[in-house]
């Protein structure tokens, strides 16, 4: 049960510096706290947990114009931040984690500016039927986290020249670019400004769950933590991690994410050699470790489901989209 709330503000635009703090207030949760993190990128692509930055991100001229890569932990798909965007994370103990809970907290904060907003498929708020945010949630070991965007006055001309957006994932939205289905919120009331979002935010959070709020103070032991983790979201092992030309490729788009395998046969081609799987699924966890546990199975469908179940994280409905697509048709 939640009794303390707290707030806490990114001190810089870094990408890097603000994810890892993400890392470090879910490390230093304690029971009955929850956390409203609000942070702001500049000019920067953040992609999913298991998505292929080069397939997502035009990374050499994102770098070329002085930009950032990030790599975050949780699930979804890729996303461009500049600082016309503001960020918010909500973390609690996963006991106390309520989707339509978080979520009434950024609604209500646009309603206070005096914009009705709804949630609209698996994870996008929108105000007439275009989308200001995008949500993703990570769980770990009894904590979570449900983080996401508010676009208040991003340059919408950066997202074509850095994104890379799957033509399954626009067919599927019904439209032709993704400059088509966002919107600014400044668009549609100029009066607003992120100093007043985040005060809106900060009053939506304490409305919903009915506590005042208190500032959150690190520890030395939390900053050191920062700067190792830090050091982590910025290494190219986590932006990039390790894409390999297999011999087969398949794509598909399904009602919970956008997945691509790329997989190696047996040379009698009755087990899998090797596989990776790219996706902007939610379910991170689960779809992280499919590539392992795929590995040396059989390509027969009650195998490929029996090794998907072993994950603690198992979803059913995606392991039986992920059998259908490896399985010849």
């Amino acid at each position: 049960m939640i009794d303390k709330l707290f707030i806490i503000e990114g001190d810089g635009n870094n990408p890097h510096r603000n994810l890892a703090l993400e890392a470090v207030l879910l490390k230093r949760l304690q029971p009955g706290e929850c956390y409203l993190y609000l942070w702001q990128n500049k000019h920067t692509v953040v992609i999913g947990r298991n998505q292929n930055a080069l397939a997502e991100c035009h990374v050499q001229q994102l770098e070329q114009d002085g930009g950032f890569l990030a790599r975050r932990l949780s699930g979804g798909g890729a996303v461009y931040h500049d600082l016309g965007n503001l960020n918010f994370t909500i973390i609690m103990n996963t006991e106390d984690f309520d989707v339509e809970k978080q979520t009434c907290v950024i609604l209500k904060a646009v309603q206070l500016q005096g914009l009705q907003a709804e949630k609209n498929g698996r994870n996008d708020l929108t105000v007439e039927g275009k989308k200001f945010s995008g949500h993703a949630y990570y769980h770990h070991a009894g904590r979570s986290y449900h983080h996401g965007t508010v676009m208040m006055n991003v340059d919408m001309s950066q997202l074509p020249k850095y994104l890379n957006v799957s033509p399954l994932k626009l067919r599927a939205k019904g439209v032709q670019s993704v400059q088509s289905r966002v919107c600014n919120l400044m668009d549609l009331n100029p009066q607003i400004s992120v100093a007043a979002m985040k005060e809106s935010l900060r009053e939506a959070f304490c409305q919903v769950y009915g506590l005042p709020v208190g500032e959150l103070e690190l520890t030395e032991a939390d900053r050191d933590f920062w700067r190792s983790e830090e050091a982590k979201m910025s290494a190219p092992e986590w932006l990039y991690g390790e894409a390999k030309v297999l011999d087969f490729s398949k794509e598909m788009r399904f009602d919970w994410g956008t997945v691509r395998m790329d997989y190696t046969l047996s040379g009698d081609k009755q087990s899998v050699r090797e596989l990776q799987l790219w996706t902007d699924g939610l379910e991170a966890e689960f779809l992280q470790e499919v590539p392992g546990l795929l590995q040396g199975c059989s390509m027969e469908r009650d195998a490929i489901l029996a090794r998907l179940s072993m994950s603690d994280e198992a979803n059913p409905r995606i392991a039986d989209d992920i059998a259908a697509m490896l399985l010849p048709a």
